[in-house]
């Protein structure tokens, strides 16, 4: 299957709890990484990728995340006659990521349930699932690699990084063995947020899927898990146990950076590294940012 008729579906439900009072009436998704949203981010990463169908499942809390990728013809006009055409072709830029349709899922039941609701959407073909709390680092290519990997090895593949074993309790953790690629490991199970003493490795499972049709099926007959919501990673832990329709499930390991902003410290250090890179403030930022901690550290000692 070429990139280009592959679907994405991007679960965007969630009330974004832990930013509260920020996010009582601005969804999650719209929390600014310097001058772009953490949705617009991923969007972005899937349309490098060549994944140009998305489906966005949301709660009937986020008309504003709609907007945002609505054109907004007013402020189109406003950018002509001022002659702002540097404003304007960001403003174009948010239409024109991908062909976006969006479901709404009506009651917040977890990410498995977000995909299972999205079935009727992507129908019999494999499709990528991409949480928008996490921001790839756009050189790592994460998602044309997997897609790699599915098209060599079928089946499912999950996104999968190292962190430190007490760590392990905040993510899925994999059960794997070896491959004859470096990046590539074979999934044998999958525990949803185990106690550091049961995590099966140090691989956890980062907010990258390419999904086999069959996850449906495996998921409208999974039971609600850790939390009460139905997990997909239990789905994939019945299809990588047994042998299934839906084929094997592999890992790709990250090569790249990560950043985690489904909490204030991860958005925190992800907008200073994104900041610092930016082209237009990077420079200045990095000179500020560079006299700030001196300074702090001067006080502290």
């Amino acid at each position: 299957m070429a990139a280009s008729e592959m679907k994405c579906v991007i679960p965007a439900a969630g009330y974004g709890t832990r930013f509260l009072p920020a996010t009582k009436a601005i969804p999650k998704e719209l929390m600014p990484l310097v001058d772009k949203p953490v949705a617009q981010h991923v969007l972005e990463e899937a349309a490098a990728a060549g994944l140009r169908q998305a489906l966005m499942v949301v709660g009937r809390h986020k008309q504003a995340l709609l907007d945002h990728f609505d054109r907004s013809f007013e402020l189109e006009q406003h950018l002509i006659r001022s002659g702002n055409d540097s404003a304007l072709a960001k403003s174009l830029a948010c239409s024109g990521l991908a062909e976006l349709h969006y479901m709404r899922q009506g009651e917040t039941r977890g990410v498995g349930h977000a995909v299972l609701c999205a079935r009727s959407y992507v129908g019999d073909q494999p499709f990528a699932v991409l949480l928008p709390d996490e921001v790839m680092d756009p050189q790592a290519r994460l998602l044309e690699r997997m897609m790699a990997v599915r098209r060599d090895m079928g089946g499912s593949i999950v996104a999968l990084t190292r962190v430190d074993p007490s760590e392990i309790h905040l993510y899925g953790s994999a059960r794997v063995e070896p491959t004859a690629e470096k990046d590539v490991v074979r999934i044998t199970g999958l525990i949803e947020k185990p106690e550091t003493d049961e995590a099966p490795s140090d691989l956890a499972v980062v907010g990258r899927f390419i999904l086999d049709p069959h996850i449906f099926g495996e998921l409208a007959h999974t039971p609600p898990g850790h939390g009460g919501e139905l997990q997909l990673t239990d789905a994939l832990d019945t299809m990588a146990c047994q042998d299934s329709d839906g084929g094997p499930v592999h890992g790709v390991i990250l090569s790249g950076r990560r950043h985690d902003t489904g909490n204030p410290d991860g958005y925190l250090r992800a907008t200073v590294e994104l900041a610092c890179a930016h082209t237009e403030i990077g420079p200045q930022f990095r000179s500020w940012l560079r006299t700030y901690v001196a300074d702090r550290c001067r006080e502290e000692d």
